[in-house]
């Protein structure tokens, strides 16, 4: 039972990293799913509660900065309020359209609604360049926030063996 919960811990944790980079799978989640299976195939004694504890808000922590990322990359630019409206409504429109619409949802919503609330296509263009900008930022920190988790269960498990 045991080197099942692992095989299929190692198996969420490599599915997890790899959804890091690919939009279309929650790689933190899937990755803290791993994370908890490996503890519980120990019974807790090498990562415990204040472990999974810290890993769960590293993994909320990504999350959230993965979807509101490209919402701040358009305001750091100076977008409008409909401009960062318009880039949170792509990014939910975009779901829905795999991994292009996932990427390009926010940057035209946030183009649009520039242009609608300052009809300048300059102003419209910068603030896409800055939202793209926030989306980098954003798979940077959601990438991030994975080899913290990965080299947090290294070292606890190389804390458990000494």
């Amino acid at each position: 039972m045991t080197a099942l919960l692992v095989a299929l811990a190692i198996i969420l944790l490599c599915i997890g990293l790899l959804g890091t980079i690919i939009p279309a799978l929650p790689g933190l989640p899937l990755m803290f799913g791993g994370t908890w299976l490996l503890a519980l195939s120990s019974n807790y004694q090498i990562m415990g509660a204040p472990t999974l504890i810290s890993l769960g808000i590293l993994t909320l922590f990504g999350c959230i900065m993965d979807y509101l990322a490209g919402m701040l990359g358009a305001k750091h630019s100076g977008a409008s309020k409909r401009a960062i409206w318009g880039s949170f409504i792509g990014s939910i429109v975009g779901m829905f359209f795999a991994l292009p619409g996932m990427i390009l949802g926010p940057v035209i919503g946030s183009a649009i609604g520039e242009f609608i609330a300052r009809r300048n296509l300059i102003a419209a263009g910068k603030v896409s360049i800055g939202t793209v900008i926030g989306l980098v930022i954003g798979v940077v920190a959601k990438i991030g926030c994975a080899f913290a988790m990965l080299i947090t269960i290294a070292v606890m498990y190389l804390i458990a063996l000494f």
